[in-house]
């Protein structure tokens, strides 16, 4: 999993794979939002295509039925997706994940954007036990 890691961050012990930005426990969420590289939002964009290229001209159309997901920072796209597609932010995720390790007794250990972007992760544990589960629909471990 490694290969997929775009930039994480992590408090306590080094990882496996020695990769992410360290720091100390118990730091607000927009340290954690900007050392994982999750300080960036999600944009939509319609979807447009050339048909009927001859060189440099076409004629410029729109697919209404699909919206591009993009990075706010680096414009880099993300996915094509239906326009019934509800965007979750990064944010909103790293908040859901640092409100639910609070009311469960966990700690937040690692966070990080995954694949490109797609995809986010994040490790809790407590003094006897651990947790690492992708947040997405894909499971990576």
């Amino acid at each position: 999993m490694a290969h997929l890691i775009e930039q994480m961050a992590y408090v306590g012990s080094a990882p496996w794979h020695g990769l992410g930005n360290h720091f100390s426990p118990q730091q607000p969420l927009d340290v954690w939002q900007k050392e994982a590289g999750m300080n960036w939002e999600i944009q939509e964009s319609e979807v447009w295509f050339m048909a009927n290229a001859i060189g440099n001209l076409g004629t410029i159309h729109s697919y209404p039925d699909q919206k591009v997901l993009y990075r706010s920072d680096t414009k880099e796209a993300l996915s094509v997706v239906s326009k019934r597609y509800q965007v979750v932010q990064p944010h909103d995720v790293l908040e859901l994940y640092c409100d639910l390790t609070e009311a469960s007794g966990y700690e937040l250990e690692t966070a990080g954007v995954l694949t490109r972007a797609a995809q986010f992760a994040r490790s809790c544990g407590c003094n006897h036990c651990h947790l690492l589960k992708p947040l997405g629909n894909r499971e990576l471990c």
